[in-house]
């Protein structure tokens, strides 16, 4: 569904990419993500992360649970398909994007990781924004809770 809707292809060192989608869906930046033996991820050149994100969603949800990459996102949403799993392309506690969604009364979760970076972002976006859940994931991040199961 993904590598049809665009939104994730390989590149020519194939290496994953997950477009941000900004206003009327227009790609403002790419994670990316090495899918060989030496992993590694990062931003392709040129990406405005504040202004865009990868998500994947579910039809008419009104909860979005926030992720530090695309690759948690993705994996948040195959265990729990119910929401909208978008990544804030780091432990970003203030996506510029985000009041849009507080304005739209969705239900916010921060799915950070379990970690201290994670922790520390997440306390700062609830800092922020009150209305806003910690959801810990029960291993270091959401890749890894997918991958034990």
């Amino acid at each position: 569904m993904l590598i049809r809707s665009g939104k994730l292809y390989a590149d020519k060192r194939s290496n994953a990419v997950f477009l941000l989608l900004g206003k009327e869906k227009k790609v403002v930046g790419a994670e990316i993500r090495g899918t060989n033996h030496s992993r590694w991820h990062g931003m392709a050149s040129g990406s405005k992360k504040g202004l865009g994100a990868f998500y994947v969603k579910s039809q008419n949800t009104k909860k979005i649970v926030l992720c530090e990459s695309a690759i948690d996102a993705l994996s948040y949403f195959a265990i729990h398909p119910d929401c909208m799993a978008a990544s804030t392309s780091g432990a970003n506690p203030n996506p510029a994007w985000l009041p849009l969604f507080i304005a739209k009364d969705f239900e916010i979760y921060c799915g950070f990781d379990n970690d201290e970076t994670g922790e520390r972002a997440a306390n700062k976006m609830i800092h922020l924004y009150p209305m806003v859940r910690r959801l810990r994931p029960t291993k270091h991040d959401w890749n890894d809770v997918l991958r034990s199961q």
